[in-house]
C-alpha cells in the first residue's frame, strides 16, 4: 500500500478504473430494472390470461399460460438467476479488483481526481464551498 501521495498519472488511471466501476454499478441497476419489469409483466400477463379465460377465450388463455407465463428469459434462467450469475461471475470480481487497485496505489482513498477538481473549483471561504462536511460544520 502506498503511503505517499500518488502522482497525477496514477490518480487519473485509478480514477478511470473507479469510473468504469461506476458504469458497472449503473449496468447492475439496469439489470434490477429488467428483473422487476419482467416480473411485473409476467404477473400482469397472468392476470390477462385469467381475464381471457373468463371472457370465454379458453384456447388463447391456455396457450399463453402454457407457453409464456413463468417462462425462462434465458435458457434455464429467470431474471433473478441472471442477476445472481452476473454478480457472482463479474460484478463481485470487478468491485474487489477496483478496491485492490485503490488500496495499492492510493492508500484506499477514493475519488482523488474529483477531490482535486473540487479544490480547484470551489471558492475558498465562501459558504457552501467548504472542502469537507467537517469544514461546513465548523463554519
Amino acid at each position: 500500500m502506498s503511503t505517499t501521495s500518488p502522482d497525477e498519472a496514477t490518480v487519473e488511471a485509478v480514477g478511470r478504473v473507479t469510473e468504469a466501476l461506476e458504469t458497472i454499478e449503473r449496468a447492475r441497476g439496469h439489470l434490477y430494472s429488467f428483473h422487476q419489469l419482467t416480473g411485473s409483466a409476467d404477473l400482469a400477463l397472468g392476470e390477462a390470461v385469467d381475464l381471457l379465460e373468463k371472457a370465454g377465450h379458453r384456447e388463447q388463455a391456455e396457450r399463453l399460460r402454457r407457453e409464456l407465463v413463468g417462462r425462462n428469459v434465458l435458457e434455464g434462467r429467470w431474471t433473478f438467476q441472471v442477476i445472481e450469475e452476473y454478480e457472482d461471475v463479474y460484478y463481485d470480481a470487478f468491485r474487489a479488483l477496483e478496491r485492490q487497485v485503490r488500496d495499492d496505489l492510493t492508500g484506499g482513498r477514493r475519488h482523488l481526481a474529483e477531490a482535486a477538481m473540487k479544490e480547484d473549483r470551489r471558492t475558498h471561504g465562501e459558504a457552501h464551498h467548504e472542502a469537507t462536511p467537517n469544514d461546513a460544520q465548523e463554519s
